[in-house]
């Protein structure tokens, strides 16, 4: 008899930071894996920049954009979704599990066979004479490892995500790129990112298979796989929606500006989304708590997760941004001298993350509570997302403003609707859960002041003292303004390291 055990002894003590500390403890490991996925990333874009040049990192940037939406949309929904289709049901987990990989398998095959026939979709303005053709498969890829650790994200094993991708898949693309640049400088990009796409999956099915073992006696149940892919097509539009505003801005461009234009700007989005995995980091095991309060019927809870995830990212995510922002022309100056135009680029994607913090955390409860007006604002957050981008670029043509700026107005475009989505959603979510959900606090200024002037004074610097000297002292003034003005006792559960508790998971007896 199949059994969902939460055995006291498995589950936090049931007071109010029970949950808090579940929290802070799958953010600490995770934020781990974001600073490890920094260290791997800049390599890559050193290598990328200064080796294969911006033309053709731009012909790159667009095609993994493309392959990379048609796999969210592949997905389903069920990064987010698995964990309450294993809360909800009795059957064995690893046959739902092995119903998602099914599914996502159906879709995957769907959307590449699409992908492999039309190559147009990921190279709009270039020829197709190499190994384009691979990079469809990359959508199994995609799919299947994110599935596998949303799986294993349900059972509070964070550290296969970590590893697989801020360890494995990053340092596959750029080791990967470094060799392969003596092979092709046309498809040594591509090469290298079906290589980590392959290394991220096989570090991915394996933890799966040794946490949930096989699925003895799966076979596929039509009716219960339709019943998945229903209760999910809300969930997947949103995730989609999500993940394209991130990702639309490059959309327009290749469509607007040349490749080269395309390659400056993806190195600056390439900066700017390394605070967006600070977010990423809570995600795993944000799911799995908020599912478990609300299924217990304790909304209060909810919103206080919200609320306390929702500053610790604004935090994170500002101090990230001063840091990489400020000094900006000398950060885009380490991939190359001719990157260094896609510094006010740079700077407004910086800020759209630390804006949409609170949008992204909302939707985290909201894709529980209220899928259907989630994903209405989510569509909303996109028109206009995509009428500024057009509207502000033609504005600026129309006065002739230099190339180069002209193609920052996508990124402020992406910054003023995202400021509109986390307004929108956050007051959404308090009326429905009847409690406060904003992370907002005014040491946030307090913090961010001195910092900015501490960053100023550095810029006078050399560009290598900017950085090795500029950012650790942006940071320093930073973080101890907020740790002494900002942060409360629960706040700093995220920095109490703890002896390893047994995992609270769906034990099958």
């Amino acid at each position: 008899m199949n059994i969902r055990a939460a055995a006291a002894s498995d589950t936090p003590p049931d007071t109010p930071n029970g949950d808090i500390e579940e929290l802070a403890k799958g953010g600490r490991t995770n934020f781990l894996g974001f600073l490890l996925r920094l260290a791997a990333r800049i390599p890559f874009l050193f290598i990328a920049g200064r080796i294969y040049g911006a033309t053709v990192l731009g012909r790159f940037a667009y095609a993994v954009i493309v392959v990379e939406f048609a796999a969210q949309l592949a997905t389903l929904g069920l990064r987010r979704g698995l964990a309450d289709q294993l809360t909800r049901t009795d059957r064995p987990h690893v046959h739902v599990v092995a119903d998602a990989m099914f599914v996502g398998g159906i879709a995957s095959a769907i959307v590449a066979t699409l992908l492999a026939f039309v190559p147009g979709m990921m190279f709009p303005n270039s020829h197709i004479n190499g190994l384009e053709w691979l990079l469809p498969l990359t959508v199994f890829a995609l799919v299947w490892s994110d599935i596998a650790l949303a799986a294993l994200a349900y059972r509070l094993d964070i550290a296969a995500t970590v590893k697989a991708r801020s360890i494995i898949e990053p340092w596959t693309i750029s080791i990967a790129a470094f060799i392969l640049s003596w092979y092709s400088l046309r498809d040594g990009l591509i090469l290298a990112y079906v290589a980590s796409m392959v290394a991220a999956l096989s570090a991915s099915l394996w933890p799966l298979w040794r946490s949930y073992g096989p699925p003895r006696g799966w076979r596929p149940r039509p009716s219960g796989l339709v019943r998945m892919v229903r209760r999910n097509v809300p969930l997947a539009a949103a995730d989609a929606i999500e993940w394209g505003s991130r990702r639309l801005d490059i959309a327009i461009l290749g469509l607007l500006f040349p490749p080269a234009i395309v390659g400056i700007y993806y190195v600056a989005q390439q900066v700017a989304s390394l605070p967006q995995k600070l977010k990423t980091s809570f995600d795993p095991i944000l799911g799995p708590v908020i599912t478990q309060k609300l299924g217990e019927g304790d909304r209060p809870a909810v919103a206080r997760q919200v609320r306390q995830v929702g500053f610790w990212i604004i935090a994170a995510q500002a101090g990230v941004a001063l840091c990489l922002g400020i000094p900006g022309e000398a950060v885009m100056g380490l991939v190359g001298p001719n990157f260094v135009g896609g510094t006010g680029a740079l700077a407004f994607l910086l800020a759209a993350e630390v804006v949409a913090a609170t949008a992204v955390v909302s939707e985290a409860a909201l894709i529980y509570v209220a899928r259907k007006r989630n994903l209405a604002i989510s569509l909303g957050m996109i028109v206009v997302q995509v009428v500024l981008s057009f509207v502000i670029v033609h504005l600026m043509r129309a006065f002739d403003w230099p190339v180069l700026v002209q193609a920052a107005g996508p990124a402020l475009a992406m910054t003023l609707a995202l400021g509109f989505a986390s307004i929108v959603k956050a007051r959404l979510l308090a009326r429905l859960l009847g409690a406060p959900v904003s992370g907002w606090r005014w040491a946030l200024v307090y913090a961010t002041a001195p910092a900015v002037a501490v960053g100023y004074a550095m810029t006078l610097l050399p560009e290598w003292a900017e950085l090795i000297v500029g950012i650790p002292a942006i940071l320093g003034v930073y973080g101890a303004i907020i740790w002494y003005r900002g942060f409360k006792s629960e706040d700093r559960a995220l920095f109490r390291m703890k002896a390893p508790a047994t995992p609270r998971m769906a034990q099958e007896v």
